[in-house]
């Protein structure tokens, strides 16, 4: 199906600001973007430069001071809290800095909990879990639980989880940062098989140089803006 300039995620004059002593701060100052579907798209940029505000406020985590973020046609900030909670739910999937891995429950535990708040149908839970698992190398570890797992692991159940249900968008801060320079090459080709097999869009922020070589577009935060390069 060809994709239509609802499939486009599109940021439109963003502006978001955090009261701070004596005034406010603002970190992002007017943001145009426009992001295709079925695309690798890389963010870099310094440390606080506004890479994290922007991806949240892009997955409807946030909402901006001022602008609009469109997504599948729809304005996020006119939405209503439950709306763009389904919507990310459904249709977005995270993969944080922080695992934000539940402690008390097994890797495969972790991922299907993702199927749950989506709605999907439980007898889909099993194939679909093992599956997203042995997809990112974690075939052997689906019972174990976060403390068992090195870091790298965490990451790897972290991004199973953003990938379950199928999003039409991943929204990812820095996804391999816990991982060395082959598992990290390794993850971003299947980022791109999943792209090109499933339709996903996939934004992430990266610090790494040698990931920025395989990406569709990069783009780069200074000053508040986003600026293509």
């Amino acid at each position: 199906m060809a994709a239509t300039f609802e499939d486009e995620i599109s940021v439109k004059g963003v502006t978001r600001s955090f009261p701070v002593a004596g005034g406010e701060l603002e970190v992002l100052k007017g943001v145009d973007l426009k992001i295709k579907p079925g695309t690798l798209v890389m963010l870099k940029g310094r440390s606080g430069s506004g890479k994290t505000t922007l991806l949240n406020i892009i997955g409807g985590l946030d909402l901006p001071t001022q602008g609009e973020v469109w997504f599948e046609g729809h304005p996020l900030s006119s939405l209503t809290d439950m709306e763009r909670t389904m919507i990310r739910r459904t249709r977005i999937g995270f993969i944080f800095q922080a695992f934000a891995l539940m402690p008390l429950l097994t890797a495969a535990e972790n991922v299907e909990l993702t199927l749950r708040l989506a709605g999907v149908k439980p007898k889909l839970w099993k194939e679909r879990v093992e599956e997203t698992l042995a997809l990112v190398g974690l075939e052997k570890r689906m019972k174990h639980k976060p403390y068992e797992l090195s870091g790298g692991e965490q990451q790897r159940v972290a991004i199973a989880r953003a990938l379950v249900h199928r999003p039409r968008l991943v929204l990812a801060d820095e996804p391999t940062a816990e991982l060395d320079s082959k598992r990290s090459l390794q993850m971003i080709q299947m980022f791109k098989s999943l792209i090109v097999r499933e339709g996903v869009t996939l934004l992430m922020t990266t610090h790494d140089p040698a990931l920025l070589e395989v990406a569709d577009e990069i783009y780069e935060m200074v000053d508040g803006k986003v600026q293509k390069i």
